[in-house]
């Protein structure tokens, strides 16, 4: 009821920023992306510098959170999470719904 409303407001006045990343099962190497797709955010065309950067900061939080040894997904997405957020709040002042999708191969 009441979640799904809130979180449907948000999206509408924030938009959705997807992040994919695909690792390597067993190794935990990137294998692909992190690629970066934002829905009622802004218009990708007129943002690419803030895109790449984005990309660059979510490389740095996977980069953190594998040297880390990290093999908690929970945990990847969190450090994604965060440090995008925050980084998208300083460019911006808006605060998008931010949904990390770690795929292993």
């Amino acid at each position: 009821g009441n979640i799904v409303l809130r979180d449907r407001q948000h999206l509408s006045e924030n938009g959705l920023i997807i992040v994919v990343v695909s690792l390597e099962k067993y190794s935990n190497q990137v294998l692909a992306g992190p690629d970066i797709v934002s829905r009622g955010f802004v218009y990708v065309r007129e943002s690419e510098d803030l895109m790449e950067e984005a990309r660059v900061v979510v490389e740095k939080a996977l980069d953190k959170a594998l040297s880390k040894n990290n093999t908690d997904w929970g945990k990847m997405k969190a450090e994604i999470k965060d440090s995008l957020s925050d980084f998208i709040w300083k460019r911006t002042k808006r605060n998008p719904m931010i949904l990390p999708i770690i795929m292993e191969v």
